[in-house]
């Protein structure tokens, strides 16, 4: 059956008006607005822990290096992203929390019987970023529905933290929150006190998630599946 639109003479033939195309292209820059506040929504979510940086900047920084990582990633759910290329059933998220929170209390011990003295900014915003470079790493090995990887930044080939490191760098990060982040490879060759915070915080969490889920240690796991061991 024909419709009346198509019958009717004085309509445009099936094309659009100029108000109808410019509508349409309103309604794709809505829509594209949208999935930034939904991506910047999900990451504020996911981590709480972004309340406790104190420095207003930086909290920005952080949330800018997650957004541009999902972004670039294609993830439409920042929880879709697994804690491991084989360990699905752990987040990314989890695991960024949990490193971020033994890390805080490592940093309170430290203050309370060692006198030392780490920043806490700098130490929660590095926890936060030590893995957002997974956004870039993983895309090949989930089942999530992800929309066009940006192959430019994509790949299993460069190691999260390293990456990771460069989304701190491209947002404006301080150095001392850049230099944190690079936290298993030994690249950066002046460690400070936030950045081995960061390490061990890391490796107590990955430690826990690798004993629970397969019953190893993470220096097994790194042996037997990371494409960093030798």
């Amino acid at each position: 059956m024909t419709s009346d639109a198509h019958s009717d003479p004085d309509s445009d033939s099936g094309h659009s008006s100029d108000a109808e195309a410019d509508a349409g292209h309103d309604g794709d820059e809505n829509a594209v607005s949208g999935a930034d506040s939904d991506r910047r929504t999900q990451i504020h979510e996911a981590f709480p822990e972004l309340e406790d940086i104190g420095d207003s900047t930086l909290r920005t920084q952080v949330v800018d290096a997650w957004e541009r990582g999902l972004e670039r990633g294609g993830w439409r759910a920042i929880r879709d992203i697994p804690y491991a290329w084989n360990i699905h059933e752990v987040s990314n998220v989890e695991h960024v929390r949990g490193t971020t929170r033994i890390a805080l209390e490592s940093a309170a011990i430290q203050r309370e019987f060692h006198g030392a003295a780490p920043d806490e900014d700098v130490l929660v915003a590095a926890c936060l970023l030590h893995d957002v470079g997974k956004c870039y790493e993983y895309v090949e090995f989930v089942d999530a529905a992800l929309v066009d990887p940006d192959q430019t930044y994509c790949s299993e080939e460069i190691p999260h933290s390293i990456s990771g490191y460069a989304l701190a760098h491209e947002v404006g990060c301080p150095l001392a929150v850049q230099r944190a982040i690079p936290h298993f490879l030994g690249e950066v060759p002046t460690r400070t006190l936030e950045a081995e915070l960061v390490k061990s915080a890391n490796s107590a969490s990955s430690n826990a998630i690798t004993q629970a889920t397969m019953g190893i240690t993470l220096a097994e796991w790194v042996e037997r599946y990371s494409q960093t061991s030798g």
